[in-house]
Order: structure tokens, then sequence, then C-alpha cells
């Protein structure tokens, strides 16, 4: 290049450069900063953001949140969601303007994650198009529908005496080690099938168990549509607080499409711990148990999300099984009845029930469903409505007749009624039961075709029992599912069938050696 027209192009870009610089305008824009005052466990104390809002994000140093809880005069506590390990006194502290969210979309489905949507399955994130806070507020009483249609949980205990609804809360407690775990994950592998998505929710649970869960989901093929979010019990305190919150935003996403949605959360003990122990870092004033005033409140807003939304709203539905464990048997303890008195009814575990290998533990006694039967189909009320009752004066009779005292004929024909009804309750773990299949062992139950097999050959008796289901007419199958009784020429065809099946395991009378 000639050096002439070498000089031309150097003066062209000095020339454009000059007239670039005077034409920018610079916008400033402002960033609120503030600094870290102290480091505790899992709180943060910080100063110089006076306009920072109760709940909103902020973001330290190493891609840290938290979330902003005490607003005082000269200076925030905030919650961190993270460890602090690497956290110091004067770090800087940025406001992000927004409240804590998480990522929701059809992708989650099948996916293990933690309260900030980060994975721990070891897949790959996805790109998701749309975020939801994870405290939102409860729809309102006239978006509101009734609860109507069951949800069957496949254990023939709680679907015949104490139904859940979809859009109810039902309450599951016992003391540790009594299977409430175990109720749950039964009631997810039964949505299979069914187009209900399942979210299971685990506050503070040890590794060892999340992976249990997550194995047997996926052994069973829970997982197609199960969302599992998921905290340790090393986690930061913060993480275990908004653990539930996130996974029902994540749950509603589905229920405003119309979807039913079952989310589990396991278990709100830990969480109500989570939360005192944040309170008390917080120097908030402690009340009963050394728990904060609003205890109450952090669950029931949680809890008042589940609900069946009316029909202008698409219809859909969030059933809530939480789970809470008690100490030594004791329901009645602050947290137990905090929850019993918000929920729609409980399940309580009994310990001495589990020890004597009657499973699932159910209290039939102590537990109670207060949408009852109007979320249970037909087929159930009419077989399963003296079930109750006569289970109930059996087991009062069971604890007299231990007195040694002579019995009259009727009450050993009642006692040994009852004893048939525990085993045909009990249910083994991971193989929940189809509508059918309960209702047949049920009528053959209330039916008294029981009452002549002895104890020992009532499990195989079942078994076979089971097995006749294929061999029902199906207009008797669909019948059964549906919202209409079954006939008395229904019950006359189970009965019948079900008598073939079950007469080989009768004991049959001895012959009377005088009688000629």
């Amino acid at each position: 290049m000639p050096i002439n027209q070498f000089n031309k192009t150097i003066d062209n870009t000095f020339e454009q450069l000059d007239q670039g610089r005077e034409n920018h305008k610079f916008s400033l824009m402002p960033r609120e900063v503030g600094s870290v005052i102290s480091v505790s466990a899992g709180i943060v104390k910080v100063s110089g953001l006076p306009g920072a809002g109760f709940e909103e994000l902020l973001k330290f140093p190493g891609g840290l949140f938290g979330i902003a809880y005490n607003i005082d005069e000269d200076e925030i506590g905030a919650i961190l969601l993270g460890e602090d390990s690497l956290l110091n006194a004067g770090d800087e502290v940025e406001r992000t303007g927004r409240v804590m969210d998480i990522p929701v979309d059809n992708a989650l489905i099948g996916r293990v994650i933690n309260p900030l949507g980060e994975p721990m399955d070891g897949k790959s994130s996805a790109n998701f198009k749309q975020r939801l806070p994870i405290e939102r507020p409860a729809p309102a009483i006239m978006d509101r529908a009734t609860v109507s249609v069951p949800l069957q949980t496949g254990l023939k205990v709680i679907d015949a005496l104490i139904p859940i609804g979809r859009g109810q809360r039902e309450l599951i407690l016992g003391d540790r080690q009594t299977g409430k775990t175990a109720i749950a994950i039964d009631a997810i592998l039964n949505q299979r099938d069914k187009n209900v998505i399942c979210v299971y929710c685990a506050i503070g649970q040890r590794a060892s168990s999340v992976a249990k869960v997550i194995a047997n989901l996926e052994e069973k093929g829970g997982m197609e549509y199960t969302i599992v979010v998921a905290t340790e019990g090393n986690n930061a305190p913060g993480l275990k607080y908004i653990a539930p919150y996130a996974a029902t935003s994540i749950a509603e996403y589905f229920m405003e499409q119309g979807r039913d949605v079952l989310i589990v959360y396991d278990d709100l003990t830990h969480h109500a711990r989570a939360y005192r122990e944040l309170s008390l870092l917080l120097r908030r004033p402690p009340g009963r148990e050394a728990f904060p005033g609003d205890i109450f409140y952090i669950h029931s807003r949680l809890l008042e999300r589940a609900t069946h939304l009316c029909d202008e709203l698409k219809g859909g539905s969030l059933t809530a099984l939480p789970i809470i464990e008690t100490e030594a048997q004791n329901i009645s303890a602050y947290i137990p009845t905090n929850l019993i008195s918000i929920t729609d009814g409980q399940i309580y575990l009994s310990p001495k029930l589990f020890e004597l290998g009657i499973l699932p533990a159910v209290d039939v006694g102590k537990s109670v469903s207060r949408v009852g039967g109007k979320a249970q189909l037909p087929a159930y009320r009419s077989i399963t409505g003296n079930l109750k009752l006569a289970y109930s004066q059996f087991e009062e009779l069971e604890t007299f007749s231990r007195f040694g005292t002579r019995l009259d004929e009727n009450t050993r024909k009642i006692i040994e009624h009852g004893k048939r009804i525990r085993i045909c309750l009990k249910q083994q773990e991971l193989q929940p039961m189809t509508v059918p299949e309960q209702i047949v062992i049920l009528l053959a139950l209330t039916g008294g075709l029981f009452d002549s097999i002895p104890i020992e050959k009532m499990q195989e008796a079942e078994d076979s029992l089971q097995k006749i289901i294929p061999e029902l007419p199906a207009e008797i199958q669909k019948r059964l599912l549906s919202d209409k009784e079954p006939g008395d020429t229904d019950r006359e065809t189970i009965l019948n069938i079900a008598g073939k099946i079950l007469t080989p395991f009768q004991d049959k009378p001895e012959p009377d050696e005088n009688k000629t």
C-alpha cells in the first residue's frame, strides 16, 4: 500500500473515533452495594443496603445467594442458601431486585434437583423458559372447587377407611421408623397411568434414605411422572427452609395447566427445626419449645396452597401429604397439633402395630379423613360402611379378652372376624393394589367368606383371590370404578366366584363319631 494512502486511512480512522467519542452518551447504572458484618451458621449480617426489601434475594461472592429476612434500621439479617465457609466479614453484597424463584418446566419430570433448581442426578441442567417465585399466595376461596374425586393410594386400609381426595391435605404422622415414607411412596407408585404428576420433597433427609427412595421409584417406573426436590441433612438450614416452598411452586405450575398433582413433604419436622435454628440465630423471640411465634404460619401458608381449582381455572388439583414425626407417640405435641389443625385429616402410624408386623401400621381409631366418603368411590362406600365399626369393636373386645374371662359364642365370632379384618388390611410395601382387587377382597371379607379360613392360610387365600380379577366380567370391573354403586347382581357374581376360589382354604368340619 502506498504511504500516502496508508496515512489517509489512519487519519479517517482517528476522525471516526473522535466523532464516536463525541456522540457517545454515558449511561450510569445505579448499583446498590453493601458489606458483610458477620457470618454465623447459615446467617449473615449485612450493612449498607437501605433499599433492600423483605425476602429480596441478595448476591454474595462466589455465586452464593441469600434471602433478606430481618430488615432492621442499621443492618439486614440474611438467610444463606449455601455453605458459608468461603464468606468473610467485609465481603461485598449486592442487591438483585428480585425474590427467590425456581425454574418450572415439563423437562423437570424425572429429574432430581435441589431447591435452587440445580441438578443432583448427574445430568446436565436444561434451559428452562419460566421461573416462579417460591412464595406465592394461596388460591382465593372463590377459585376453589369441592374435593370430590378420589386419589387412590393402592393401600386397602387407607382407600377403604381413610379415603383421600384430589385437592385434600392428609397428614401422615407417627414415631420414627414406623413406615411413614413407605405409605407416601406407595401412593406415588399407584399414580402410574392415572395422569397424576408427583413431587417428592425430601427435607433434611439422609443421603442414603433419599437414594433408596429414588431407587425404588426408578425400579417401579415411578420416576417417569415424578420430580424429586431434595436437601440432605448436612445442607444449610436455609436450603431446608425453602425446599417445601420451591417444591410447591413446581407442583402449582402443573396444577395451573389443569393437571392433577400429588406432593409429599418428607418431613416437616426437619423443616420446623431448620426454621427454629434460623430464627434463634436471627435473635427472634422464642416461644413454646423454643419455636418462634410464627411457626404455625409458615406451615399454614404452605399447606393452604394445596387445593382443587374451579373449572374456570382449568380444574387442576394439588393434593398434599405432609409427613411429621412424633416422639413417644405424643400426637399432642406442639408441631403435630399445629399440623393436625391445618390439614383435612391424619393417618396415624402406631409403633405397637409396627412391632407386631401389622403393616402398614395404621391406627384406624386415631386416623380420620375430614373429607371422608365424599372423595370415595361408591363401591367402597357400599361395601365398607360398617367395616370401621366392626374393627373398633374387635379391638375393644380383644383387649377385654386378655383378662381371661369366658366369652360367649357371639363375642368369639366378633373377635375371629376382627382378626381376619386386621390380616386383610395388611399389605406388603411397594405393592399397591388396583381398585377391583381391593373391592373383591373387601367384599369377600364383609361377606364372611374369610371367617372359616384358618389364620395361617389367610395370606395365601388373599393372593389366590387377587388372581381372579381377569375372570370378572368387564362390565362389573367398569362399574366398580364408576360413580355408581355395584348392584346386588354384581355382588352375587363376585361372591360366587370368590367363594369357589376360597373353598379349598376353608376348614372342613370334623365328622361327628356319635352320628350314625
